[in-house]
């Protein structure tokens, strides 16, 4: 058995639907489970009319349209969608009449895009000749916590997840993203978070292989818009992999791999454009190549919090309770130096200046405090950085030779990533200068 997840952009269009019908009819020998994402851009169409229903105006045509016009050129009725999108609207008219938009209903009002493709998606596979089953995660076990947004599953629920995928007729396609509670309320898995799904059913089934199907070829040495001679890479290690997603590689999401490391099950990363190339396979087990390292990877638009206090606190005392204040104030940290009686702090990230006011204004209560914006994490990951002696002096003079100041620097205990601050607007000159270790 393997799972298959498509991404939004991967079912995009009706062409790129019936691409995914051949990639799963070539896959039926093993078995396949099909993970959906919301179609295109659906999820951000949905938040966006949320919140123009809290402001008093209640607008579904594009969404409607959008899935109206996958539907006729499928050649499937539009009935097939009509009592979601008739709940939708009711939600919506519901939150435009209150004038109250809250996590719990932002969440519901988002599942209705998993829950719209699962149907489009198992009906199109129907019509192609593979009897498909629409099937709703939460309505086979897979409970969270109550943490609306970005939700974690609960553990002890493999059993009940791979007892309704076997109960289900056909070929089963389940929706990404989606959990719900002890109350029975819908949650979600944070953005992005069908990767997660897909893994968790891969490990609830005890999958041969998750399939991550997007719209890149694999993992990338780095950002190819930023740099043309970025290669795809062939094998990753799940601990490259989750450092790449920690600092900022938008193709998996940070907790993808977590259940599939748990369960020793490779994942492996597809382009649905280029089906052929063989993509990137992560594998548990660490991966060497003579490379000098993996992959560059940056996450912008971060902030720098600097707290300087007499010498009355330690750096201890000082990190431990600026983690506090920042935590109610709902700021999460990314990184983190100290010396003898200052910390500083990198966002996760980007934060506007109302958000940070009243965290920095608590946090002056522990010395002069000050944040910085515009910055960027930049980060060398590969597990051929361990025991390189002069890792340091070959990152930082390839930097020094195109004119970059690194702040901030921090290596792993594990020795398989290096990171560092710069401003924004030296992503590029930074990505280029570091890619050259790697190709």
């Amino acid at each position: 058995m393997i799972v298959m997840k498509f991404g939004g952009s991967s079912i995009a269009t009706p062409q790129r639907i019936h691409r995914c019908i051949d990639l799963v009819r070539a896959e039926l020998e093993n078995d396949p489970v099909v993970v959906v994402s919301a179609h295109g851009k659906t999820t951000n169409e949905l938040i966006a009319a949320a919140d123009r229903a809290m402001e008093g105006t209640l607008e579904l045509a594009s969404i409607l349209d959008y899935h109206g016009s996958l539907l006729d050129e499928l050649g499937l009725e539009r009935e097939l969608i009509g009592p979601l999108t008739e709940q939708l609207h009711a939600f919506l008219q519901g939150v435009n009449l209150i004038r109250e938009l809250t996590p719990r209903t932002l969440d519901h009002i988002m599942s209705f895009g998993e829950r719209l493709s699962t149907r489009i998606i198992a009906a199109a596979l129907s019509k192609a000749g593979v009897p498909a089953t629409a099937i709703n995660a939460y309505e086979i076990g897979l409970l969270t916590d109550a943490r609306h947004g970005s939700a974690s599953p609960l553990p002890g629920i493999s059993e009940q997840i791979a007892a309704g995928i076997s109960q289900a007729e056909g070929l089963p396609v389940v929706t990404g993203f989606l959990g719900r509670n002890a109350r029975g309320d819908i949650t979600t898995l944070g953005r992005s978070g069908s990767d997660f799904t897909a893994s968790i059913l891969g490990a609830a089934l005890g999958a041969q292989e998750v399939q991550i199907w997007t719209d890149v070829d694999g993992v990338m040495t780095c950002d190819p818009s930023l740099d043309p001679s970025a290669q795809s890479l062939r094998r990753l290690s799940f601990d490259e992999a989750s450092e790449l997603a920690y600092y900022g590689a938008e193709i998996l999401h940070p907790s993808t791999l977590v259940p599939a490391i748990h369960a020793g099950i490779p994942v492996r990363v597809l382009n649905t454009l280029h089906p052929q190339d063989e993509g990137t396979l992560i594998v548990p087990e660490p991966v060497h190549s003579p490379r000098y390292a993996k992959s560059i990877v940056y996450k912008e638009d971060v902030n720098l919090i600097t707290i300087a206090s007499p010498r009355l606190m330690s750096a201890v005392q000082i990190l431990s309770k600026a983690f506090d204040i920042l935590s109610l104030h709902a700021i999460g940290v990314h990184m983190a130096t100290t010396s003898e009686a200052t910390v500083s702090m990198v966002t996760d990230r980007s934060y506007s200046g109302a958000e940070l006011e009243s965290a920095i204004a608590a946090l002056a209560e522990l010395g002069e405090a000050t944040v910085e914006h515009g910055k960027a994490i930049i980060c060398v990951i590969g597990e051929e950085l361990k025991g390189q002696v002069d890792v340091l002096g070959r990152v930082f003079g390839n930097l020094t030779a195109r004119g970059i100041k690194a702040r901030m620097v921090s290596q792993s205990a594990s020795e398989i990533n290096v990171a560092f601050l710069v401003d924004n607007s030296q992503i590029e000159e930074s990505v280029k200068a570091l890619h050259a270790l790697v190709v």
